[in-house]
């Protein structure tokens, strides 16, 4: 072999190999992209499913009679003990983290300072943009996660009586 195409074989090989790194980065890009979606989607569920917790513990609180009024939490840590009555009563397991973040999730609050759900403070854009849950209308369309506020809004009460309601009779009896 002449020293020229000794040059060109490891010249080719060069080459290849280049072409193998390239393809290589490519293929890793492309999979950690997928797994960070992988990913990223898995939080999203739990986040839902977090958040449903707060909702439905919220709710709990709210419609638990203690005297005259019903009321919303004034911190979250009331969910966990009800500071309303002597005996524990939970209305939570335990506090959740925001999976989107791992840090605490960031308190709704009424005009009285009371909490009335809670909220992601992630800017992530959710894959789920529409098809929630009942409950969870309020959440489609949404652009971050940070406008996924999971609330309990308390059902109006009819200040007016149906004057047209009718009254069921008992079912006869028969033998």
């Amino acid at each position: 072999m002449t020293a020229s195409s000794k040059a060109s074989q490891r010249g080719a090989i060069l080459l290849l190999l280049m072409v193998m790194v390239v393809v290589l980065g490519l293929a890793a890009s492309m999979a950690g992209q997928s797994w960070r979606s992988t990913m990223q989607r898995a939080r999203e569920a739990e986040l839902l499913w977090r958040g449903q917790q707060y909702q439905r513990a919220i709710a709990g609180y709210y419609t638990t009679k203690f005297g005259p009024q019903q009321m919303f939490p004034a911190k979250l840590e009331d969910l966990l003990r009800d500071p309303r009555f002597p005996q524990i009563v939970r209305h939570l397991r335990k506090l959740y983290n925001d999976p989107m973040t791992g840090e605490e999730w960031q308190p709704v609050m009424d005009s009285a300072k009371r909490i009335i759900g809670v909220r992601s403070s992630s800017d992530l854009e959710p894959f789920q943009k529409d098809g929630f849950p009942k409950g969870l209308d309020t959440l489609q369309g949404k652009s971050s996660y940070r406008e996924w506020e999971f609330v309990f809004v308390p059902p109006k009460k009819s200040s007016s009586i149906n004057s047209t309601s009718t009254t069921t009779a008992p079912p006869s009896e028969t033998q």
